[in-house]
Order: structure tokens, then C-alpha cells, then sequence
């Protein structure tokens, strides 16, 4: 067979519960809100600090971890919380149907906020705390690492050869990082998909003061990352193109183009700041008290030439940028770590004007891969090192990178989109405050907010 080995990636925070025989009985999703009442009594332990102490622990905070999923369990499905043996990760569980064996490994469960940055294992006191179990911790390993082999059974079902080596893998981001290279310190990605993600390499381990941020350990041992995310991102260039532009879709259809191209092309036409026009979707990542404000457009103009959907597509663009701006501005405040450039990778670095948008408004040079969803890329160097085809994670990601394009920033832009930031940051926040009294609807609330 031509297939040396095989390793596992997944989205992060989801987990997968087995019973004593290794069969799995309960799992849930990243983004599954049902145990926000567990996440509000969560915060209230130990002096309403308990939350802060997982955060400086773990770089998480309760919203998305798997302490209130738990909690929720013993609460809501005590049958499956007294059964449980075992915990892992999604990309864990696709391992052990794999191979028979059961791991995790930093990159993926550090996102459970029971995993110390600075040992990279678990730290039990935290499930104690919150007087949970702290025996159903399953064994951590590194990426890129042995886990097992193929079993006959999963050789049979996936057509794959018994006995072939399955490597530990990891997170999403993390595993996408490597395969862009962005493997040393102070390296930084913005990832362009449903979600945006902007992740800048630490030297060490740190968290923010204010919570601002999350903080994930790399697959690079001994490595961490600040991870700041946008919101539906990508998912809601999707909804304007399907909600508005049906005959630009069908125009591209007919040209053998892709809708996006054609979107952007008009865009290219309207000038930087979008005449002032300004959405409002995802705010700055405020990983403490996570919520948006209503998803609307403020300062249209009932000008055609100057208020159409070459306009409001281009300000969208240019709002993602804004966001991570802002973003990376939370990171180096807290971390010192100021980025020289970065590397835009996902599908929205296939728009060649969105990656200068990028660059115009962070005044920093954006690097374009060839491989633009470079996840798998990192899961194939994952499974390589762990049977030596390759010496190392870092020096491999850095070696089969390739670069599409470089985008650097222009300086007359940058000023423009510098006043277009301040004023969508102040606009933001009475957005918010409509949120708050009730009068309007948030994009997305954290559970127990």
C-alpha cells in the first residue's frame, strides 16, 4: 500500500464519552449551548473565581469547555455521568475507532479547559473543584507521536491495510498551522473560514488579564497560542451572496467563474472605506463575556451609485479585516508579541482583494499559500514525522509550505481604514448596549451569559 500511515483532526472542543468497554455513549458538538445554567453555577465557585482560575490555567473560560458539559451530565443523564471510563476529543474518537486505542492530545484538549499550558497535561484539581469526577482522563500524547495500528476491523470497513501505524493528531487551527508553516515564535495567521480565527505564536506561556482572548497549546511542543475569534465570518458572506445576489450568481455561472470573483470585481470599484458604510456582525473577541451585537448595516445611504451591493460586499470584506485588526491589537497588548506580517490561509484568501483589504488595514504584508486549506496538509505532516518520513512538525511545515502571493499593505489605505476602525469600534458598542436593554437580538450569546 502506498499509505504509510494515518492520523486524525477535528474541530476543537467537542468530546466523545466511552463506558468501561471503550464504546462511546454520549458526545456533543463544539458549539452545543445546553449546559448554560451549569456554565452560570460554574462561576459562582469558590467566590465567583473559578472561571478566572481555569482561564490562568487552561487559557479557557467555561463557555465552550467541557467542565459544564459534564456538569450537565451528572445533572440531566446521571445514568451516562456513572457509566463513563473515558473522555476525548472528536479527532480522538476517528483515532480509536481507527486502531482500538484511546489518547488525546494537547492541541485538542487543551480546548476542555482541563489542560495546563505550561505541563500540557491534565489538570485534575480543576474537575475536583467542581466536584466532578477526575478519573475519566484519558492519556495525553503528543502530535505526531505512535498511537496504535489499524485494526482488522477498521482495515475491512475503510479499506485501508491492517497493521498500518495511526499517529496522534490534533486540533483544526493548530494542525492548520503547521501546514502553513506558522510554527515559530511570534508567527502569526489569520484563518479565513465559517469562523475567522487570528492566532499569533508565544515565545511561553501567558494568558491576558482581562480575558480578552483564548490561549491553546500548538502541536509544537512546549508551544502555545493566542487565539482571538470572529464570528460567522464566513458564513455571513455566504448569506449576503445567496440573500441578494441571485443574478450575479447566475451571471458567474454563465461566465464559469465563481460568484465571489465576479462579488469582488465590483467591489474593486468602490474606493477604500466603502462610503462610509458600515456592518455589524461579529465584534472583538471578548472570550470573558461573549456575545454580539443584532446583525445589521449602519450609515447606508439611499444613493444607488454609491450605496449598492458592489458597496455593502466590499464593506463586509473590508468589516472582517476591521475585526482582525482589532483582534491582533488585543494579543500583542497583553502578550508583547507584535507581528511584522502574517499569513492569510482558509477560503477567504482566495479573494485576491480581500487579502489586500487584509493587509491595508493591518499595515501588515499578507502572505498567500498554495494550499490555502492547509489542515489536512498539517495532518499528513502529523502522521509523516510519527513514522519518520520526516525528522520534525516545525521543520517539516516549514519546508513543504509554498506561497501563491504577497499582498503589502498601502499606506494612503491603511490611514483611511485607521478612522474607519475608530468609528465602527464606538458605533459597535451602543450596538451592543440595544443587546443589552433588550430592543434587539445578539448574533450569538456564550452559554450563562
Amino acid at each position: 500500500t502506498a499509505i504509510a500511515a494515518v492520523s486524525a483532526c477535528s474541530m476543537r472542543e467537542g468530546i466523545v464519552i466511552y463506558d468501561s468497554n471503550g464504546e462511546p455513549i454520549w458526545a456533543c458538538a463544539n458549539v452545543d449551548a445546553r449546559a448554560a445554567h451549569e456554565v452560570s453555577e460554574l462561576k459562582e465557585l469558590h467566590d465567583n473565581t473559578f472561571e478566572e482560575e481555569v482561564y490562568r490555567c487552561s487559557g479557557q473560560t467555561l463557555a465552550l469547555s467541557a467542565i459544564p458539559r459534564l456538569l450537565w451530565l451528572a445533572h440531566h443523564r446521571p445514568d451516562i455521568y456513572h457509566r463513563a471510563s473515558t473522555v476525548t476529543m472528536i479527532s480522538d474518537w476517528m483515532a480509536f475507532m481507527l486502531s482500538g486505542e484511546l489518547a488525546v492530545d494537547p492541541s485538542n484538549a487543551g480546548t476542555t479547559g482541563l489542560l495546563d499550558l505550561v505541563t500540557r497535561n491534565w489538570k485534575r484539581s480543576l474537575l475536583q473543584m467542581a466536584g466532578l469526577r477526575s478519573d475519566i482522563l484519558s492519556p495525553v500524547k503528543e502530535t505526531g507521536t505512535l498511537l496504535g495500528h489499524i485494526s482488522q476491523k477498521a482495515a475491512e470497513q475503510c479499506d485501508l491495510q491492517a497493521g498500518t501505524p495511526v499517529i496522534v493528531g490534533g486540533g483544526d487551527v493548530q494542525l492548520g498551522c503547521l501546514g502553513l508553516g506558522v510554527v515559530r515564535p511570534a508567527q502569526t495567521a489569520v484563518l479565513g473560514g465559517t469562523f475567522w480565527q487570528q492566532v499569533v505564536n508565544l515565545p511561553a506561556p501567558v494568558t491576558d488579564p482581562n480575558m480578552n482572548v483564548r490561549i491553546n497549546p500548538h502541536v509544537i511542543p512546549g508551544m502555545v497560542q493566542t487565539e482571538s475569534i470572529s464570528f460567522f465570518t464566513g458564513l455571513t458572506m455566504r448569506w449576503f451572496r445567496d440573500a441578494f445576489c441571485a443574478e450575479e450568481k447566475l451571471i458567474a455561472e454563465r461566465l464559469g467563474i465563481d460568484a465571489y470573483s465576479l462579488l469582488e470585481d465590483m467591489a474593486s470599484r468602490v474606493p477604500p472605506g466603502a462610503h462610509g458604510v458600515m456592518p455589524i456582525f461579529s465584534d472583538v473577541m471578548r472570550f470573558k463575556r461573549w456575545y454580539h451585537a443584532a446583525p445589521s448595516f449602519i450609515n447606508l445611504s439611499i444613493d444607488p451609485e454609491k450605496c449598492n451591493k458592489a458597496t455593502l460586499f466590499r464593506a463586509l470584506e473590508e468589516n472582517a479585516a476591521i475585526v482582525s485588526a482589532c483582534n491582533l491589537q488585543q494579543i500583542a497588548a497583553f502578550s508583547g508579541v507584535q507581528a511584522d506580517s502574517l499569513v492569510f490561509a482558509g477560503g477567504g484568501s482566495k479573494g485576491k482583494l480581500w487579502s489586500q483589504i487584509l493587509a491595508d488595514v493591518t499595515g501588515l504584508t499578507v502572505h498567500v499559500p498554495v494550499v490555502k486549506e492547509a489542515t489536512a496538509l498539517g495532518c499528513a505532516i502529523a502522521a509523516g514525522v510519527g513514522v519518520g518520513i520526516w525528522p520534525s512538525l516545525a521543520e517539516t511545515g516549514e519546508k513543504l509550505v509554498r506561497w501563491d502571493r504577497e499582498h503589502k499593505p498601502n499606506p494612503e489605505n491603511f490611514a483611511v481604514y485607521q478612522q474607519a476602525r475608530e468609528k465602527w469600534q464606538a458605533v459597535y458598542q451602543d450596538q451592543r448596549a440595544l443587546v443589552d436593554g433588550g430592543l434587539t437580538t445578539s448574533l450569538w450569546k456564550a452559554p450563562g451569559l
